[in-house]
């Protein structure tokens, strides 16, 4: 499939379920193997499956070549090659201290612009 003109979403993924669980420890795996990783049971589990239906995907022909893995491992290399040496921040992508204000262009403001950045702790 080199390219798609339709209307409908496409789900793009490998349509096998993965828990949280089993993610955060695919991550954990991938950028710092020595971390705990804590759950606190006391909390809601969110929805109970988080599969994508990629039924439509796979009738145009197209199956996910990577595993989820080998794509978190891939990503964070990626991510790790595009640091900026001595400088902790990404190549290419200018910092903007917490609660500065931007000009409305940069914020959002315009066609196809991303949307304002917002700190989340994690």
């Amino acid at each position: 499939m080199e390219h798609y003109s339709g209307e409908d979403h496409i789900n793009v993924g490998t349509g096998i379920d993965v828990s949280i669980r089993t993610l955060a420890e695919m991550v954990r795996a991938v950028v710092y193997p020595g971390a705990e990783l804590v759950f606190d049971a006391s909390k809601p589990d969110g929805t109970p499956r988080k599969l994508l239906n990629v039924d439509r995907l796979e009738s145009l022909g197209w199956r996910a070549s990577t595993t989820l893995y080998d794509g978190i491992r891939s990503t964070y290399r990626w991510y790790q090659s595009q640091l900026e040496p001595g400088a902790g921040g990404l190549r290419g992508v200018r910092a903007v201290a917490a609660g500065a204000r931007r000009p409305a262009a940069a914020a959002g403001g315009g066609r196809g612009a991303a949307p304002p950045t917002t700190r989340r702790g994690w």
